[in-house]
């Protein structure tokens, strides 16, 4: 065995855990920020508004959940405390909680309510609980993870099965005149480990990564295996949003490496880790509710491309909705939120039956397994250059996209693949990707095909895939419209004036 071959056997043996699996099949999911900030039109609050603010007239996390079952997402994860430390739940850990706010007299709980939600329209339920917190007279002292942990722990046993656990790693600390917290992100792991074992933890954790931005911009080439100087919370925290700057939202690629996992960069370390990306966004230019943003929705085509570009792409999808002043979410938003559900659905409703060979088939595990209606897998024969399955159709069919999933028991293999279109007039190449992972939607002009050929050009060792499924041209799939591009260049611009008026405001209060 050579030294290349060696290190090809290391790589393919860094596996996902049972929760990572769990959690990378859900795909897309919904973030819901909601609490104080939604009442005073703030991003971020310091965490001295009145509890009295919050008080919902006609809030319905039924229809939360309707909506995000509707956009075919898999799971809601609510911001049950933001950084201003206001919590929405009936907490024994602080006054500042909805206990304390007029919002169904005190005793309402909207993490109980929207929980219960979840398990009724058949969504996962997940808890965001930012470390940083401004309110807490605790925060910056040792004694403030004991705080945090206990904040934690009622979320975790309280609330039925929980699903995800999201650590935002935004800081601004400086703001208030305070040291920054050192976390204890060891004990948080073990205390969602303990009350949670099927729990995921994202973004400062060590399940889930952050893609990098905040924008729903993804990579090209999305490894899972990475080397392990990936997983660094304190390193997340400080690439993590430090100011309250709409700019941030729309910052490229350059929070994480580009290449994260080719054999050029892991071949420079010794360890390494399987730590799939998430793509956090918001519909909307903020993350809170605010009325000025009503007419700042994303398109139809915007999210169809994120989605595609993200769940498409070996990346896991995080759109955050957020509910308005009565506690609903906008009618702009669900309408395109459900037209999002309904495009999907259409876009992959004829898969197309095929029929399929391959060269160097392991019989064991023969092509015929790559329907996506089949169990089980295809593996080759033996390691070769390169390798070979052909999708014959029955008859000449019009189609315009691939799904390509990796039997990721077996790691994460395929380096780079081309497509190629079957047609009367002869082959044509109609797709070239890098990796495929958990999910690769392979999409090009629709064309009339009576058969797609894959080659894997580039693989380490022998690939062990899960699906080859051809589907039917049923509706476009947008790439960026450029109108999108115009909108979100004036949604910047209006955001940065708001922004600049606000700082005046605040030199001339403080002047």
């Amino acid at each position: 065995m050579t030294d290349k071959d060696e290190r090809l056997r290391i790589y393919t043996s860094i596996l996902p855990s049972p929760v990572q699996k769990s959690f990378e099949d859900t795909g897309f999911n919904i973030f819901i920020h909601y609490g104080i900030n939604t009442f005073i039109g703030k991003e971020w609050s310091d965490g001295s508004a009145s509890p009295s603010l919050f008080d919902p007239e006609d809030q319905n996390t039924d229809e939360w959940a309707k909506t995000a079952k509707a956009a075919g997402a898999k799971g809601i994860i609510l911001t049950c405390k933001h950084h201003d430390g206001f919590c929405l739940w009936q907490t024994k850990t602080t006054a500042y909680s909805v206990a304390s706010s007029p919002y169904k007299n005190g005793k309402g709980d909207v993490a109980r309510e929207l929980s219960e939600s979840c398990r009724k329209f058949g969504l996962k339920f997940g808890v965001y609980l930012s470390p940083w917190d401004r309110n807490s007279p605790l925060y910056g002292t040792d004694k403030y993870n004991d705080f945090y942990i206990a904040q934690l722990r009622e979320l975790l046993t309280n609330y039925g099965e929980i699903f995800c656990v999201w650590l935002d790693g935004a800081c601004g600390s400086y703001m208030d005149g305070k040291p920054a917290q050192v976390y204890d992100f060891e004990r948080i792991y073990a205390t969602v480990r303990a009350l949670q074992p099927h729990c995921a933890i994202s973004n400062c954790g060590p399940d889930v990564r952050w893609v990098g931005n905040e924008a729903g911009k993804t990579r090209k080439s999305e490894w899972n295996v990475v080397p392990e100087f990936s997983f660094d919370v304190q390193k997340i925290a400080e690439n993590s949003q430090q100011s309250d700057d709409p700019s941030f939202r729309k910052k490229g690629l350059d929070a994480m490496s580009e290449d994260l996992g080719s054999r050029e960069v892991l071949d420079a370390f010794d360890s390494f880790i399987w730590y799939p990306a998430e793509a956090d966004v918001s519909i909307r230019p903020g993350w809170f509710w605010h009325k000025r943003e009503n007419l700042a929705v994303r398109s139809l085509d915007n999210l169809t491309f994120i989605y595609y570009s993200s769940v498409g792409g070996n990346t896991l999808l995080l759109l955050n909705v957020p509910p308005n002043k009565k506690g609903r979410i906008e009618k702009r938003d669900q309408k395109v939120l459900c037209a999002l559900g309904e495009r999907i659905k259409a876009h992959f409703s004829a898969p197309v039956p095929c029929s399929y060979t391959a060269e160097n088939a392991d019989p064991a595990f023969p092509a015929s397994n790559l329907a996506t209606e089949r169990e089980g897998y295809f593996r080759a024969g033996g390691i070769e250059q390169s390798y070979e399955i052909e999708a014959r159709f029955s008859s000449p069919t019009l189609v315009d996209k691939v799904l390509l999933r990796e039997n990721c028991d077996f790691s994460q293999r395929v380096e780079s693949f081309d497509l190629f279109a079957v047609t009367e007039k002869g082959e044509k190449k109609v797709y070239s990707g890098t990796t495929i992972g958990f999910k690769r939607i392979a999409t090009f002009k629709k064309i009339k095909a009576s058969a797609i050929r894959l080659v894997i050009t580039s693989c380490r060792l022998e690939p062990y895939l899960e699906i080859f499924q051809p589907y039917a041209f049923n509706g476009k799939v947008p790439s960026q419209p450029l109108t999108d591009k115009i909108a979100a260049f004036i949604r910047g611009v209006g955001q940065k004036m708001y922004y600049k008026r606000l700082n005046k405001q605040k030199q001339k209060q403080e002047i």
